[in-house]
């Protein structure tokens, strides 16, 4: 949890992408470089039913998942970069 507190406390370049997964659901991502690779420090899954999972290190899991521990590779994960506005407003929703 204090890795992923402190990478997103001390953030000074964030990046937002957006994932559909097989079920129709919508995951929305921040990440960060750390190393030189994007870790996760915020994840949002808007299933297909409409409800929203948040996980960050203030919430890193629950029943229905949890943050990702494994960097990202934009293309290889098939995200799709987006806006901070659409990330926002879908995590503080």
């Amino acid at each position: 949890m204090a890795y992923f507190r402190a990478l997103d406390e001390n953030a000074t370049l964030r990046h937002h992408f957006r994932h559909a997964d097989e079920e129709g659901g919508l995951w929305y991502i921040e990440a960060v470089p750390d190393r030189g690779e994007l870790i996760v420090v915020k994840q949002a899954e808007l299933t297909s039913a409409g409800r929203l999972h948040r996980y960050s290190w203030e919430h890193l899991e629950d029943e229905h998942g949890g943050l990702t521990d494994q960097a990202i590779d934009p293309e290889e994960d098939l995200l799709e970069a987006i806006p901070d506005e659409e990330f926002q407003r879908v995590w503080t929703r």
